[in-house]
């Protein structure tokens, strides 16, 4: 029985649908516990895509336990437009449980965003516009609407009428935008929580009644480490914690209950939105990864950045979320370079430093510090073991181990479930030591 969290290591995007839907065959359970409609995960199965955006990943294996837990905000809306879409491809969504704690992404919360949003100027944050952050700042408010409040009709209405009101004030004279009508708001809320009723939980208690049956869990976030409220590159961050310890106050469970933390990482870096990123390649390079990669956000659209492997923000990811493993993400991609560079340290005001630095303005002003491999020249898109891989491409992964100080579990080549190469199972394989006597990484 193994409790696992998989975190993203870097600001998101590095694939953690398809880890999480590799791992999910080995898991009981399946929890999400933060974020909410602005984050997407990719999954491709036998040929076919799925996005989801709130519904965990392994919904696709139909005798999983899928829990959405209270750290999440949930526009009803979306969620069942994804119930819908799974149903009609044929997935069942009966294990779907939806916990009764968590907030509710309301229509003005959605206005709000995009309209503030629009009002910072060149001070853009670079938000979806899908109303998390008004969702969560009402959660921190204590005038939030939570799934529960939905299943009782009569103190939905009564609150949500004063809620509204008070919302328009905000809309109308602040925004300049149209006042809501707090009666179609609430029919059409009411029509939601009707159809979401069979799936509503305390999933807190249902997750503990797992773990004393000894079943394996999976803890999924959204996002990644560098874009933690807390913990990332703030102001240019999500409104959650998508660090590991945002997995135990996202579901109700005690950190003692968690065995293992695997990060996801791109072999490369990708950022969408604004905000600095010391590794940003510029010019064919930057291009090339882009096209290759095909990083076009799942929920938006949106192209993201690229860049080279940063150490710096990887040795911090390791930190702040206690990874004892890693899952490398679109190694193939790198199939065609010449040479890769990997940033190892930055340069801050002709220092040599080593370590993420929390404040912003020193963080945009870092230049990295390289060390040039040789690129592999050839494809990996059909490796299955380590032994198939081009030594080139095996002593990358060597030197990211190394750098990270944690083994490498997982090598993804590739969008498909089988374009994968399993090193150790983080689920029923033994967790092994960090690192060996001499100091070189266990795994890879």
């Amino acid at each position: 029985m193994a409790n696992v969290i998989v975190i993203g290591a870097q600001w998101g995007d590095e694939g953690k649908g398809k880890i999480t839907d590799l791992l999910s065959k080995s898991a009981d359970v399946v929890v999400r516990y933060q974020g909410g409609v602005n984050a997407g995960h990719t999954v491709v199965v036998q040929g076919q895509t799925f996005k989801l955006h709130l519904i965990p990943s392994g919904i696709l294996y139909p005798d999983t336990e899928c829990i959405i837990g209270c750290g999440t905000v949930i526009d009803p809306q979306v969620l069942i437009e994804e119930l819908d879409q799974l149903e009609k491809l044929g997935i069942s969504t009966r294990n779907l449980l939806i916990s009764q704690s968590a907030h509710v992404t309301m229509p003005y919360h959605r206005m709000i965003d995009r309209a503030s949003e629009e009002r910072r100027g060149n001070h853009k944050i670079g938000t979806t516009g899908r109303g998390i952050g008004p969702t969560y700042a009402d959660k921190s408010e204590r005038t939030g609407i939570r799934i529960l409040d939905l299943m009782e009709p009569n103190a939905l209405r009564k609150q949500l009428h004063w809620t509204i009101n008070y919302k328009n004030v905000i809309l109308e004279k602040l925004y300049d935008l149209p006042a809501l009508d707090p009666e179609e708001v609430i029919e059409h809320y009411l029509q939601y929580a009707e159809r979401l009723r069979p799936h509503v939980v305390d999933s807190s208690l249902k997750i503990y009644d797992a773990i004393k049956r000894r079943r394996n869990i999976l803890f999924e976030g959204a996002q990644g480490t560098l874009l933690d409220l807390d913990h990332g590159t703030y102001p240019y961050v999500t409104s959650s914690n998508p660090v590991a310890g945002g997995a135990c106050v996202g579901t109700g469970v005690g950190p003692t209950m968690i065995d293992r933390v695997i990060g996801v990482a791109k072999a490369y870096t990708t950022r969408v939105g604004e905000g600095p990123f010391p590794t940003e390649v510029d010019g064919d390079v930057g291009e090339f990864l882009c096209d290759r990669g095909a990083e076009f956000g799942t929920t938006t659209g949106r192209k993201r950045r690229c860049g080279w492997f940063d150490a710096v923000i990887g040795r911090y990811a390791v930190r702040i979320n206690g990874m004892d493993c890693l899952a490398i993400t679109k190694l193939d991609v790198l199939d065609e370079l010449d040479e890769i560079k990997v940033c190892v340290a930055y340069e801050i005001d002709g220092q040599r430093c080593e370590d993420f630095p929390t404040s912003s303005r020193i963080f945009a002003n870092c230049k990295p510090i390289y060390k040039t491999l040789p690129g592999w020249k050839q494809s990996t898109a059909d490796c299955r073991q380590l032994e198939d891989l081009p030594k080139q491409a095996l002593e990358y992964l060597k030197y990211l181990a190394e750098l990270m100080e944690v083994p490498i579990a997982i090598v993804s080549l590739g969008a498909s479930r089988d374009q994968t190469i399993i090193v150790e199972d983080p689920i029923h394989g033994p967790k092994r030591a960090l690192l060996h006597a001499d100091g070189t990484p266990v795994a890879v």
